[in-house]
């Protein structure tokens, strides 16, 4: 029971402080300048998330052809480049993965 309370708070927080902004940015002019800013939040914080994943294994930059996340992101931003589809994408690097891991045995 405590897992679903947590869970229906945390949506109800985040819902709260979506709609807030949402509510205030429909109420003022953003200036120009910032709109160009926030367009690239969404891939610094993608990158900042991802980047990490792919390139570090065991706290060490490993860049070898054994490390299979970066195999699979590789695959990933080849499907990405020539579908321009995001759930393709996905599925294509979780794919793989799994087959990397399963072949290479990391």
């Amino acid at each position: 029971m405590n897992i679903w309370l947590i869970m229906l708070i945390g949506g109800l927080i985040t819902f709260g402080m979506r709609f807030s902004l949402i509510f205030l940015f429909g109420k003022f002019q953003i200036p120009e300048t910032m709109r160009k800013a926030l367009h690239y939040v969404p891939p610094a914080v993608l990158s900042a998330i991802i980047f990490p994943e792919l390139f570090y294994r065991s706290s060490q930059l490993d860049f070898s052809l054994g490390n299979t996340r970066l195999l699979a992101g590789m695959v990933a931003i080849l499907v990405a480049w020539f579908s321009k589809n995001t759930l393709f994408t996905i599925l294509a690097g979780m794919i793989a993965l799994f087959l990397l891991q399963v072949l290479i045995g990391a």
